[in-house]
């Protein structure tokens, strides 16, 4: 399951999973986020808050996924993932051979400054 918000002016989407991803849950985020990116060319910033990697509920949310970041990649300016947990420190390392977007970890306590570089995003 995946809580998501969008920051209008801020141009940054919100993401909190809290559970196996599943495949409606993408949907959704692209339905939240691409009237935003029609109507301005692409967000600034992905904020992915969690303490731990969710894992996906099946092999059709693993392939949602993808697709979700296939699409989404290239208009996504920054993503930064707030976390503690081990997994998505590396997350920054891994994404940069994938995506287009800069990535940045922050600890948790650094969400605020996560928030503030998104907005920054040229």
């Amino acid at each position: 399951m995946i809580e998501a918000k969008l920051f209008l002016e801020e141009g940054v989407v919100e993401v909190l999973p809290s559970g196996a991803l599943k495949a409606v849950d993408f949907e959704q985020l692209a339905a939240l986020v691409d009237p935003f990116i029609e109507a301005h060319g692409e967000l600034k910033g992905l904020m992915i808050v969690a303490d731990r990697v969710p894992g996906w509920d099946n092999l059709g949310a693993l392939i949602g996924h993808v697709r979700f970041v296939r699409e989404h990649q290239k208009r996504i300016r920054r993503v930064a993932t707030v976390s503690d947990g081990a997994t998505l420190t590396l997350l920054p390392q891994l994404a940069k051979h994938f995506v287009k977007a800069e990535v940045r970890h922050f600890p948790f306590a650094e969400r605020d400054a996560a928030m503030a570089w998104l907005k920054q995003a040229p």
